[in-house]
């Protein structure tokens, strides 16, 4: 059997947490394979809204396992108080759930470096959501970091010998309201949720379900335009969010990838710095801001929203090698008569279909064509049902990114999905 990887193409924000719970009962194990807490994939049942920061969507699903990979970072508070909030709904989350021996630890340290090193930006924040990730990556990438595995190797002396490190950087900049002290006394305390969990050589029993043919679903985080290598940089994640990071972010061979399921909104939002070329700032734009509810899982922050980008959509589709769209979110646009889709990019009086390097390109303009809208979509419960315009939207999605689009969310509620 092989693994199928279900990702965001956008800036995050697309909708991946209510469409891996759609497809979960599809697969045997879902795996998180990059990012930290700062993602939040939302969940709705039967009007009860759920958010996931670490562990994968597929927990709300009896029969599945769920893996934490080694490419994520755990922040051990976080993930602690996410058990207990799925355990009070009658989750069994301890039966659900493996974590990876390699994955890396969010300490405060790393949180208390995050936020004084964005202070010291001033101006030129990129936009962190102060949660330690990107201090965590570093210390894996300078070969420094604390492993899960390492609970039960050796824990005191690495803690401490990495603790006093981040000390003395933090000395570097001007001094923030951090309460280390309460920090790491909570975060101690959040270790024994952590230990109670069943920890894996997760390459090998990742391996070992594929030989007794299980099938795998990866989840991935955040969105392809914050990849660190491919995305918007500086103004990115500090992990690889496309689909390259499955193989190193849970130890899968690249063969072993079949699907790839790259989510996109019906128009496009992000949130923080960095540069959007189809952002609104108009009325056009608070409308989908508050027809779609557009503000962050997890920082609660309003988002920027625009309408849907083609030519970065193809971007990601390519370096992704998405073989199937799902759109979320076309409901908000019941709102328009009609909204716009940017088919180019028009730099220095010439248009093309591709991204430049620099999206901040002074002067970059936007290539845009007029949709239909399509009113209001209550009571539609197959695509066959649906207005022709709503339908035409979606065949000239499929057209203009060369790939199929077999599923179409109109609401937030796990059964607000059409099937193409």
């Amino acid at each position: 059997m092989a693994v199928d990887v279900l990702l965001g193409l956008q800036w995050g924000d697309e909708g991946k947490g209510k469409i891996v719970d759609y497809l979960a009962d599809q697969y045997d194990i879902v795996a998180r394979f990059q990012g930290g807490p700062n993602a939040g994939h939302t969940i709705i049942i039967n009007d009860q809204k759920f958010v996931l920061h670490t562990i994968p969507s597929g927990v709300f699903r009896e029969s599945i396992i769920n893996v934490i990979g080694n490419g994520v970072v755990i922040d051990p508070i976080t993930l602690e108080k996410e058990i207990q909030g799925l355990e009070a709904l009658g989750v069994d989350v301890k039966s659900r759930l493996l974590v990876s021996n390699k994955a890396h630890l969010i300490l405060p340290t790393h949180r208390l470096l995050d936020a004084a090193s964005e202070a010291a930006k001033g101006k030129n924040k990129i936009g962190s959501t102060l949660r330690g990730i990107g201090p965590t990556y570093m210390d894996k990438t300078g070969r420094n970091g604390i492993r899960v595995g390492n609970l039960m190797q050796d824990f005191d002396s690495k803690y401490k010998l990495l603790r006093d490190k981040h000390l003395r950087l933090a000395d570097q900049y001007p001094a923030i309201d951090f309460d280390l002290a309460a920090e790491e006394e909570k975060w101690m305390a959040s270790l024994d949720s952590l230990r109670s969990l069943k920890k894996v050589d997760a390459e090998y029993y990742f391996h070992e379900a594929l030989q007794d043919g299980k099938k795998i679903l990866a989840e991935g985080a955040q969105g392809s335009m914050l990849d660190v290598d491919f995305g918007t940089y500086p103004f990115v994640t500090s992990s690889n969010t496309i689909t390259a990071g499955v193989c190193t972010g849970m130890g899968i061979a690249p063969q072993r990838i079949r699907d790839v399921i790259g989510i996109s909104k019906a128009y496009c939002t992000r949130v923080g710095s960095g540069p959007f070329p189809s952002e609104l700032f108009d009325e056009d734009g608070e409308t989908l801001r508050k027809v779609g509810s557009e503000f962050g899982a997890t920082t609660g922050r309003p988002r920027r929203c625009g309408w849907i980008d083609l030519p970065q959509l193809r971007y990601t589709i390519m370096i992704n090698g998405v073989t199937k769209l799902v759109v979320t979110k076309m409901d908000v646009l019941n709102e328009f008569d009609s909204f716009k889709a940017a088919e180019t990019y028009i730099i220095n009086g010439e248009e093309s279909r591709n991204i430049p390097f620099d999206l901040d390109i002074p002067g970059l303009e936007m290539g845009y064509t007029s949709i239909d809208g399509w009113g209001n979509l209550d009571g539609v419960n197959s695509y066959a049902d649906s207005p022709s315009t709503f339908q035409n939207y979606i065949s000239y999605l499929s057209k203009e990114l060369e790939v199929p689009v077999p599923l179409i969310s109109i609401g937030p509620e796990r059964n607000q999905l059409l099937e193409v």
